[in-house]
Parts: C-alpha cells; structure tokens; sequence
C-alpha cells in the first residue's frame, strides 16, 4: 500500500480504544498491539524516525486493521487474544518467555510432595508453593522434606513396602495404617517451611546431626550439615522484610537504547523466595510493553497472588480488571523500597547483558537480514534446511531444521526415514522433498521463505524439479565447501551462481551454525535408527525370542549398549532362564 493511500486510511481510524493489526504485503499479521486512542497511536508509526525492531516493523508494513472496543480492559483482553491466534513475528518473544516450577503438597488422605510445571490454578492453587526460578533448588527442597518426613513417595500402592521404607524414608503407607494425628503433623511442618519458616525443619536437622556426630557417623552428619549450610545460605536469605504474610509479586524494568528489562520478584511470607528477569526489545511504549507483559506473564504456568506492585507507568486499574486482583503502585515505605529494588536490578541485569545481545542480533537478526539481501528475497521469515545421512549405505535418513528470524525452531524439526535402502543421495532428497511439501500442500502449513540442501549442484537440482512439479515457489539455494569441508559459498539463483561468502563475516557463522545444526539433528537420528536396526538384527537370531518378547526388549532397552549392561537376573523378568542365558552369551561376543 502506498504512502498516500496508508495517509487516507489513517484520516479515517477513530480516536476510540482498541487493537490494531500490522499487515506484510502477502497480508501477514506482523504485529498485534492495542491503544487508548488508535488514531495517534497508529500514525506514530508513520511518522517520525524510528530505531532498532521498530524501525524493521515499520518497515515491513503494508496495511493495518483495527478493531474499536468499548473499553481498555477489553483491547487488553483481545490483543492477548489475537497475539495467541496469529502468533506475530514481533510479539514472538513474549510467546518464547520461560515458565518456572512449583513443589505441590499432592492432597490425597497420604499426600506426596513432587515438583510440578503444568499446573491447574484453579484446582491446585492452595497446595502450591512457589515458583521457583532454579529447578535444581525446587528438586533439592522436595528430596530435602522427602528425607527429614518419610511421606508416600510411589504414585500407586504397592503390594509390599519398597527400598524408601527400608531406608527409613517412608512409614509403608502401603501395608501400614498410619495414625492420621502423625500425617496431620508432618503436613503441617512441610507447610511452615514451604510458607518461609524454616526454624523448626533447622532445629530437627541440628538435633539429627548431633545424634550422628555423637554416634561417630561422620559422613551422615557432614550431609546434614550441608543440608542445615543450604536452608541457611539458600533459602533462608533476605535483605528486605515485609511484616505480613500476603503472597505479592513486584514488577520493576529500565529502558536502554531499544530494549526493555524487567525484573519480577516473587514475594512469599514477607520475603524475596525467587526472582524472575527477561530482556525484549522494545517496539511499542515502555507503557504498553510492561502493561503487556504483565497480562501475558500469568496466561502461563503463573499463579496470580493477592497482591501486585507495579511502576506508576503501568495503568493499574486496568490490570485488576484484567487479572481480578490488587495491583497497588508503592508510593513510600518498605514496598516502593522493593519496587526500587527490582528497578535496580532491572538496570544491572540490562547494562550487564546489553553488549551480548548486541552480539547476539548481529549473529541472528542481521545476519538472516544480510542473506535475504544477497539472494534479493522481498523477506526471509522462515528457513528449511535438508541433510541426508547413509552411513554405510544402509537405514538411510533425512533431516530437516527449521530456522526462524535467525533463530532455531526446535518444535519444527521433523526426521524422515528413507523407505529406500539403496545408498543414492539425488533419490533420497528427491524423496524428502516431495514428502515434506506435499504435506505442507495437502495440510496447509506454513510454508518457508527459502529452502537450503546441504549438498551440491546434483541435490538442489532435483530439490527444485520436485518444487517445481508441486507449483511452489519457493527458491532452493545449496551451501558449498571448500576442501576442507568447510562452507565457503552459496549456490543460488537460475541459472546457478556460486556466491562467495565472507569467512569474518556474521553471514558464514550463521551459515556455519545451520549446516551444523542440521548434521547433528540428522546424524543423531541416523544412529538411533542404526542402533535399533542393529538390536533388532540380534534379537531376531536368538532362538526363543518371538515377535511378542522382541517388542517388549525394544520398547524397555532401546538400544544395545543398554541390554549388554544387563545381567542374566534382570533379563529373566522378561525372558525364560535358558533364552536370557542364551541372549547374554551372544551379547558379550557383539
């Protein structure tokens, strides 16, 4: 859309609240935001000068739609709404922001403790403590508790007491009937600890340990002094004390050239228990990002709590709308200290950072920028990247990467198992190729912006005849490399062009970092495959061993290695004694 006709536009959008949806010119949401007032938000991406993920925002802009709604509290609601369904590029990092554990005191008549990530608020909010930023922590609390109050530890009864009972750490709830006055006692305890008060849980470990001392078992006693050195180092720590015991979490962030930091404080019986902190450009207002994140932060694994703090920037009356709770801006006193705080940290976490990520845009962002200008694409969103591996020329397979912005799409990862053994790369890229887009055809999924196959002239050759014959199009370019196996060109355009690239350039490190990443994904499949394809082979020349037998050994062991470690005892929960000893005398000659 042209300047004059986005200026035509824009004379027409009210000055009423409401979202607004940024459009690419293959008519993309790029961008989901919402605003007071949509005239004068809206026209300030238009005018003026703009830096950093704004200014490629605006850039990429062909058209826009908004929605007008009759208060704030619903374009909040719908913005987060619209940023769920259509997942836009620039509201990505808020989609990728991190969720963090909880302990939950389970209740059942014999309550187990266990950390947990998925979580039903409404169902299990009063047993839940935390989050808990460092899981390594949550896991030390739980198997901490778990030793000092033998609680059930199994999620099913078994018919007889198990090593944890045998070991003191369990009362064998089992076979045992328990007397509820103890289970009442030990729950409670947990309870006092999980709330922040760790001085009867101290008391009973100094007690336990002087008892070991006493009886001259040293080793015992150094463990319980390590524990005692983590409650009071760990978990016990704080420099600033608020007198009641409501749940609260505080929001404090600091602006810096283009980006946002924001720290989150999880207040739990007075005290600082966690921390969370995450750093994200900043494309809107600091007001509206916060604002955002806020909402954004409890759709996730978040508990909502009684009370929150916030900067006087952050329209509070809309969050309490918004998350039906107290959302207080401090203004003096202990709270506005540890508002101040967070703030604090906020700056120090973003200053500390700031080059990194600076590193970091120039090694993704800019060098994904760099190759969709050499390879003149309008944009490069989406990148699917092909390797093969046929070692020895047999359980052939394929691989493909998925990188996004610069960035790896895990989730998109997919492998293929080539349905021919012979050793053939044109056959099986051909094959991959038109498996994967007949696919995306055939399901309509998100189609890339560019293919890459890590091969030469003969590979991309038959990629594009297959993208071709499917009347796609997508360009297909291939990575060269040197005698030293290292990639030194691109091989693009029609008719193919070697195009040099830079070795001290961002651009070959991140071509660099594809191949690598696509040959790892591929080959680890391959040996995967290869190692069940082997385990398979041996089982079937072991007399004894049947379709219904050599399926329970796969699915348990997997692979060789893991049944040669087993003795002939273990094998015989499986197998009869003459076929485990049979098996195991084969293994030890593999």
């Amino acid at each position: 859309m042209s300047k004059d006709k986005i200026k035509e536009k824009l004379a027409l959008v009210p000055n009423e609240p409401g979202c607004y949806q940024m459009k690419n010119k293959d008519g993309i949401i790029i961008y989901v935001g919402k605003a007071k007032k949509l005239k004068n938000r809206l026209s300030s991406y238009f005018r003026g000068t703009h830096t950093g993920k704004t200014a490629r925002l605006v850039n990429e802009i062909d058209d826009f739609e908004y929605i007008v709604v009759h208060n704030e509290t619903e374009s909040l609601v719908l913005e987060l709404n619209l940023i769920k369904k259509y997942d836009p590029k620039y509201n990505i990092l808020l989609r990728d922001d991190k969720t963090y554990p909880y302990i939950e005191l389970t209740n059942e008549e014999v309550p187990r403790l266990q950390v947990v990530r998925n979580i039903n608020k409404k169902k299990n909010k009063n047993n839940l403590y935390g989050p808990y930023p460092n899981v390594t922590a949550a896991r030390k609390t739980v198997n901490m508790l778990n030793r000092i109050y033998p609680l059930r530890k199994c999620k099913t009864y078994e018919k007889r007491p198990c090593l944890y009972y045998h070991l003191g750490q369990c009362l064998g709830y089992c076979t045992n009937l328990v007397d509820k006055t103890k289970l009442d006692q030990m729950k409670n305890d947990i309870i006092k600890f999980l709330k922040g008060d760790h001085s009867l849980i101290t008391k009973k470990i100094k007690e336990e340990m002087e008892k070991e001392s006493s009886e001259l078992h040293f080793e015992k006693a150094l463990e319980l002094k390590e524990l005692l050195e983590y409650i009071e180092v760990t978990l016990a720590r704080q420099q600033v004390e608020i007198k009641d015991l409501i749940d609260r979490d505080i929001f404090g962030y600091f602006v810096y050239k283009g980006y946002i930091a924001i720290q989150v404080f999880f207040i739990r019986t007075g005290k600082i228990q966690e921390r969370h902190h995450a750093i994200i450009p900043l494309i809107d207002t600091k007001e509206e990002e916060l604002l955002r994140y806020i909402a954004k932060f409890y759709q996730k694994n978040f508990i909502i709590p009684k009370e929150i703090l916030v900067p006087s920037c952050v329209d509070n009356t809309l969050l309490e709308n918004y998350l039906k709770t107290s959302v207080k801006i401090p203004s003096r006193g202990v709270k506005k200290q540890l508002l101040d705080l967070a703030c604090n940290n906020a700056k120090i976490e973003l200053q500390n950072e700031f080059e990194l990520l600076k590193k970091d845009e120039q090694r993704t962002v800019e060098a994904n920028e760099d190759l969709r200008k050499i390879l003149k694409l309008d944009k490069l969103d989406r990148i699917e990247i092909f390797d093969n591996s046929n070692l020895f020329g047999s359980f052939n397979v394929s691989g493909m990467v998925v990188f996004k912005n610069g960035v790896p799409s895990k989730n998109d990862y997919r492998k293929y198992k080539i349905t021919s053994d012979v050793n053939d790369d044109y056959k099986t890229m051909r094959e991959v190729i038109y498996r994967r887009y007949f696919r995306v055809l055939k399901d309509d999924l998100e189609r890339p912006d560019l293919i890459i196959v890590d091969g030469g002239l003969g590979q991309i050759n038959v990629a594009r005849e297959v993208i071709n014959s499917l009347n796609l199009k997508i360009p297909v370019v291939g990575l060269k490399k040197d005698d030293r196996h290292a990639t030194n060109a691109l091989l693009a355009f029609d008719p193919i062009k070697e195009l040099p690239i830079d070795k001290t350039s961002h651009l070959f490190y991140y071509l660099e970092r594809i191949q690598d990443e696509v040959h790892n994904f591929t080959i680890n499949y391959h040996k995967q495959i290869r190692s069940k394809g082997s385990l398979e082979s041996i089982l079937d020349n072991i007399p004894g061993i049947g379709s219904k037998r050599k399926t329970i050994l796969l699915k348990k062991y997997h692979t060789i290695s893991k049944l040669k470690d087993l003795d002939v005892d273990t094998l015989k929960e499986i197998l009869p004694e003459e076929v485990a000893i049979r098996l195991k005398e084969f293994l030890s000659k593999y």
